[in-house]
C-alpha cells in the first residue's frame, strides 16, 4: 500500500528529529553549567619564587587565557610574597577586569603601625580583605607572643574577610576565632601542614572540625591534587573531603586552584575533580562550593 505524502514526510522529519533529540537529552558536564569562581590564584611580576611555584611571573594575561582554557569564570588573586611590587599587580589586574578579578591583599601583621591601614583597606580597586601566610617564623611568633592581637581586633571591627594559611597551628585559630565571634576567618588548605601529602597531610583533621563547630569559620580548599601521590582524580584523598564536607556543609567551602603550585594534574582536571569527580555532591553543593559561597562570603556577589 503506497504511503500518503503527509505520511512520507512526517516519517522523514520523524527519522531527521530522533538522533537530535537523543543528543540533546545528554545533560552537560556540571562544570559547563557552573559559574566557577577559583579561591586562590598567583600573578606576580618578577621576584624569586618559592621551590613550589611556577619559576617564571605569570601575568593576569595569561591568567585570564588559563581560566578561559579551564572554564573558570572568576578568580580571587592572592598576591605573592616574593614580588617586589606586593599587591600592586593584582590590584592593577581588578581594576582592569572588575568582573574577572578580585584580591586579598597581604599585609604584615607583625607591624603594629599597619593598624593605620586597616579602615582603608578594601578602597584599594578589587579589594575584598586580607590573606595572611602565617609559616614563617616571623609571623608565627607575632602570632604566638601576641603582637598581632591588634589585626584580629581590627578586622573584626572594619568587618574584613580574612584568608590564613595556618597549617599546624589550628589550635592558635580556634583561640582567635573564639575571642573574636564576628571576625570572618577562613582557613586556607584545608588547614593541612606545608609539604604534607596523602593520609599525612590530614592528621589535623580534628582540629579542624572542632573549628567547624565555630560560626564564623570558613575553609578553603586550594591546590587539593598536590596533597595526593596518585593521579586525577586523586581517589585516595576523596574520603577525606567527604569528612569535611560533613563538617562544614557546601555553604563554608570553598574550591580554589592554587594554579601555579600544579604540577602533575591540569588546571581543568582540578575543576573536575570537585565539579564531576565527587559523587556525594549534588548540583546544588557544587554550585556553592564551586562559586557562590565564596563569592558571598567575600563580598563580591555573583551577577544573576
Amino acid at each position: 500500500m503506497l504511503l500518503q505524502r503527509r505520511e512520507v514526510l512526517a516519517l522523514a522529519t520523524s527519522a531527521a528529529i530522533a538522533p537530535l533529540a537523543g543528543l540533546r537529552a545528554q545533560p552537560r558536564p556540571t562544570s559547563q553549567r557552573l559559574r566557577i569562581v577559583d579561591a586562590q590564584v598567583h600573578i606576580w611580576s618578577g621576584g624569586t619564587p618559592t621551590p613550589a611555584q611556577r619559576q617564571r611571573p605569570v601575568s593576569k594575561d595569561q591568567l585570564l587565557v588559563e581560566m578561559e582554557e579551564a572554564g573558570v569564570y572568576r578568580a580571587v588573586i592572592v598576591p605573592t610574597s616574593w614580588d617586589p611590587l606586593g599587591n600592586q599587580p593584582a590590584i592593577q589586574a581588578a581594576q582592569a577586569h572588575p568582573d574577572r578579578f578580585a584580591v586579598m591583599g597581604l599585609l604584615d601583621i607583625a607591624q603594629p603601625q599597619n593598624a593605620a591601614l586597616i579602615d582603608t583597606w578594601k578602597r584599594q580597586p578589587g579589594m575584598l580583605g586580607v590573606r595572611l601566610f602565617l609559616g614563617t617564623p616571623q609571623a608565627a611568633a607575632a602570632l604566638k607572643n601576641g603582637s598581632s592581637d591588634w589585626f584580629w581586633a581590627a578586622a573584626e571591627r572594619a568587618d574584613l574577610a580574612v584568608m590564613v594559611q595556618a597549617g599546624g597551628l589550628l589550635d592558635a585559630m580556634a583561640s582567635i576565632a573564639e575571642r573574636h565571634p564576628r571576625l570572618r576567618l577562613c582557613i586556607d588548605s584545608l588547614g593541612v601542614p606545608l609539604r604534607a601529602k596523602d593520609a599525612a597531610a590530614f592528621a589535623d583533621l580534628p582540629k579542624l572540625f572542632a573549628l567547624a563547630k565555630l560560626p564564623n569559620i570558613v575553609v578553603k580548599a586550594e591546590g587539593v591534587p598536590t596533597l595526593s601521590s596518585e593521579p586525577y582524580p586523586h581517589r585516595n584523598l576523596h574520603p577525606f573531603l567527604h569528612q569535611v564536607y560533613d563538617a562544614l556543609g557546601p555553604q563554608r567551602l570553598f574550591w580554589g586552584s592554587d594554579l601555579t603550585r600544579l604540577t602533575t594534574t591540569s588546571y581543568k582536571e582540578t575543576v573536575t575533580m570537585f565539579s564531576e569527580a565527587l559523587p556525594w555532591l549534588s548540583d546544588r553543593d557544587r554550585e556553592f562550593i564551586m562559586g557562590r559561597a565564596l563569592s558571598t562570603w567575600i563580598g563580591w556577589p555573583l551577577p544573576n
